[in-house]
């Protein structure tokens, strides 16, 4: 068996295995409609009419389930929430408005909260014109997704702390990248809150909350962070992929899908720093503590209104405040595109520990990231992530240009040895342990080593896996035009041979293969390396690997471009390293197995 046949077997079981568990995994089972209320632990802010439950006990105090009160000034009814235009919503609540060039929205001074982001880089397609990523949008809205910061107490403890429905006074209307907003509310009991919250040039802000006490005695509050978000946002319900709840905590990371916080309901975690977070594919909201204090986070899940919430929260230690002193604790939300670099960035800049981790790069880390990071400089070089790929793979033959050449002749010293084993065969055929060691005994005196052609196949599919996964879950791949029809290396080949690529002036519906230009180049290289190879002496073996790229070319023809290119060039490659070595070892290319196609 030659090298090829059996990496294309390998590489299509792998492919059958990703298809196979894509078409049989269900989709998580929808909610019932039904109102379903956690009432576990203590109210959330004592002394408040407001406070709302709380998602589960972690100590003497305890976060609470974010409450999506829309804010004041006529904002829509319970029944027209749904149908909410975004920007009306917005415009009816006192705000900050923040712009630092990358991301640009609104802070609520209603509750603080940070709850209105635009990602002003990325749009929603491919069309310049498209929208831009909306990521964060205020209660009252149809989805609300955002960030809320506070202090709670213990059981029993009655304090009037913030709630969102405060109402905090701002010394500025505008947030601009290296600036600081401050925020403040008296609770006409001695104690005064306030809230630093400054933004980098990125995608952190940095929040600051402080507890001045004015009192004659000391009192106990524990701080806390969370990110609400409501309504099961839709996945690509890819099982390689994750999409949800994320978190690394002492180091380990932890992914919770939202069907685990459905089942579970709260999921806690306890942790000395780390970070928490809930991902979609390209997109992050994540809250980091400071890496030095112990958290208590959990995953939580709740239904109210028949609303469905799915929220991720930490709460620190108590912090007591002495009587006329203060206290503060600082978090960071992180809450943009999940771009390699910038996560990278902010892990030394903050010591976020495995922040990167956010992306997911799945089993093969150690290959993926340094596949990106190869890409990457290729695409710097070149200015086109298509041509990086193609200078990636050729690295990549040069490296296991030496392997390939020792397989190759390892299997053509196999190939020499089948009259012998034949005659083997026909001389032991009943007896199986005199077969087995008459043919190790022929092996060690030719020094043919049958499991030498193993090793370059092994090695090849991590490879393909890990270059499949950095154009899957890489953003910085999406919307990354090649030449030509190709503008988007992580979407499928959008030409179909069903309308003629294009002159029928037709659109095939969704179960009809699209078989663009280039998965049909990727099949026609691998049928003509096939046809390179000697063929099978088995007809039927030979008539099933002719039919193989007829497979492959259906199978991949929703896989992203970058990786039918890939495939494509690395076939073309294959043949070229292929020709050589068979001419320097002296075989003629195609051909039956056996008989004398490979020459002592």
């Amino acid at each position: 068996m030659l090298e090829q046949r059996n990496l294309i077997l390998a590489i299509a079981l792998s492919v059958a295995i990703i298809v196979g568990f894509e078409m049989l995994s269900p989709a998580p089972p929808p909610v019932p409609e039904q109102v379903v209320q956690q009432t576990t632990g203590a109210p959330a802010t004592g002394g408040d009419a407001s406070s709302v439950p709380v998602v589960g006990s972690t100590g003497p105090g305890s976060v609470p389930i974010a409450n999506n009160i829309p804010t004041p000034g006529g904002a829509p009814s319970a029944g027209a929430v749904a149908n909410a235009v975004r920007a009306d919503v917005i415009a009816k609540g006192p705000r900050i408005t923040f712009d630092n060039s990358r991301i640009h929205g609104s802070i609520s001074l209603v509750g603080g909260r940070i709850d209105d982001l635009t990602l002003t880089d990325y749009r929603e397609t491919v069309d310049p014109t498209s929208p831009q990523i909306v990521l964060l949008s205020p209660a009252g809205t149809a989805k609300p997704y955002y960030a809320d910061f506070g202090w709670t107490t213990g059981p029993g403890v009655k304090i009037n702390t913030p709630t969102p429905q405060t109402l905090w006074k701002s010394n500025k209307r505008t947030l601009e990248a290296g600036s600081t907003a401050t925020l403040s509310w008296n609770n006409g009991e001695g104690l005064t809150f306030k809230r630093l919250i400054a933004l980098d040039e990125d995608f952190i802000f940095t929040v600051t909350d402080i507890v001045e006490n004015q009192t004659g005695e000391a009192i106990s509050l524990y701080p806390y962070s969370l990110v609400s978000r409501t309504g099961l946002p839709e996945t690509t319900g890819f099982y390689i992929l994750h999409e949800g709840a994320l978190g690394v905590f002492d180091e380990t990371l932890k992914e919770v899908d939202y069907e685990d916080m459905q089942e579970e309901q709260k999921i806690p975690v306890a942790s000395t720093g780390g970070w928490i977070g809930i991902t979609d594919k390209y997109w992050l909201a994540a809250l980091i503590p400071d890496q030095k204090a112990k958290i208590n986070a959990n995953f939580g899940h709740s239904i109210s209104n028949g609303q469905e919430k799915f929220q991720i929260d930490y709460l620190h230690g108590v912090h007591t405040v002495e009587a006329k002193s203060s206290t503060q604790v600082i978090n960071h939300l992180f809450a943009g595109a999940k771009e390699v670099h910038v996560l990278d960035s902010y892990e030394v800049k903050y010591g976020v520990k495995r922040f990167d981790l956010a992306v997911d790069f799945g089993w093969f880390y150690f290959l993926t990231k340094p596949f990106f990071y190869a890409i990457d400089w290729f695409y710097k070089l070149l200015g086109n992530f298509g041509l990086a790929i193609l200078a990636l793979t050729v690295c990549v033959r040069i490296v296991f240009y030496p392997l390939a050449n020792k397989s190759f002749k390892a299997m053509g010293a196999m190939k020499r040895l089948q009259p012998e084993m034949t005659k083997l065969r026909e001389r032991h055929g009943d007896d199986r342990a005199k077969l087995n060691q008459e043919m190790m005994a022929l092996y060690k005196k030719e020094k043919a080593n049958p499991m030498a052609g193993c090793l370059p196949i092994a090695l090849q599919i991590p490879v393909f896996f890990s270059l499949y996964k950095v154009l899957f879950v890489s953003i910085e791949m999406r919307h990354a035009p090649f030449y030509g029809w190709i503008s988007d290396l992580s979407a499928a080949d959008p030409t179909s041979l069903v309308n003629l690529f294009g002159l029928i002036p037709w659109t095939p519906p969704e179960f009809i293969p699209a078989l663009g230009v280039w998965p049909i180049i990727m099949g026609i290289t691998m049928f003509l390396q096939q046809k390179l190879n000697p063929q099978p002496a088995d007809p039927m073996q030979a008539k099933i690997f002719m039919f193989l790229p007829f497979v492959f070319t259906f199978m991949l023809s929703t896989f992203p471009a970058g990786l039918v290119i890939y495939w494509s060039w690395n076939n073309a490659l294959s043949m070229a390293q292929q020709w050589i070595i068979m001419k320097r070892a002296g075989v003629k290319p195609g051909g039956k197995a056996g008989g004398n196609a490979v020459s002592k």
